[in-house]
């Protein structure tokens, strides 16, 4: 499994490098992008969403748009909108993986190509899950999983499951929390509420 884990050490370097070259552009959206996303009604939505799928390539704060569209659309209005960008950003980086598989299985051998695919088909649908809000390492899974046996239809339920709560709480305290302090603590109660799914959703040993 050595390679295995070269290959997600060299992801992740690879993403966090875009981001750093993109910061260094001026392509970062660093600040609070409510502002932007007001001006740009009736298709503030739509931005938001694409904001969220160019996550997985740009150094985009997801938790930022989630909580603008919390404050621009609502608890409701906000949840489903984050939901379809989080859902669509790890259906895209799944893509990223999945159009490299023939890559990944000339990196490593038969023998951990299939240990590593036995693995993530027990544990991807719960990893896909439970990194959702973590950056880096929510696009870096995903890539993994689509170079795994996992379906499209089992990466988009998981990216479903691990969307829910970050969306939720971000779009609660966008509509109804303000300042510093408040969006701390629901970045909080994301990262409390996905450790608890992972233990509750993570396989059992016979």
């Amino acid at each position: 499994m050595r390679r295995w884990w070269i290959l997600a050490v060299v992801i992740a370097v690879t993403l966090l490098a875009m981001f750093f070259a993109a910061s260094s552009a001026g392509v970062a959206l660093l600040d609070d992008p409510t502002p932007l996303l007001r001006g740009a009604r009736p298709l503030a939505g739509v931005i938001g969403v694409l904001l969220l799928v160019a996550d997985v390539f740009l150094p985009i704060p997801s938790s930022l748009v989630m909580l603008a569209h919390g404050t621009l659309f609502g608890f409701a209005g906000g949840t489903l909108l984050s939901m379809l960008g989080s859902v669509a950003s790890a259906l895209t980086a799944f893509a990223v993986g999945r159009a490299g598989k023939g890559a990944v299985r000339r990196f490593v051998t038969e023998r951990e190509h299939e240990r590593a695919g036995a693995l993530l088909e027990r544990w991807g649908v719960v990893a896909i899950a439970v990194t959702r809000p973590v950056p880096i390492l929510a696009e870096t899974v995903a890539i993994l999983a689509g170079s795994s046996p996992l379906t499209w239809g089992q990466a988009a339920v998981a990216a479903a499951a691990g969307s829910l709560a970050p969306a939720a709480v971000y779009a609660w305290a966008g509509a109804h929390a303000h300042g510093v302090v408040n969006h701390a603590l629901a970045f909080g109660g994301v990262l409390l509420i996905t450790s608890l799914l992972f233990l509750i959703g993570r396989p059992r040993t016979a």
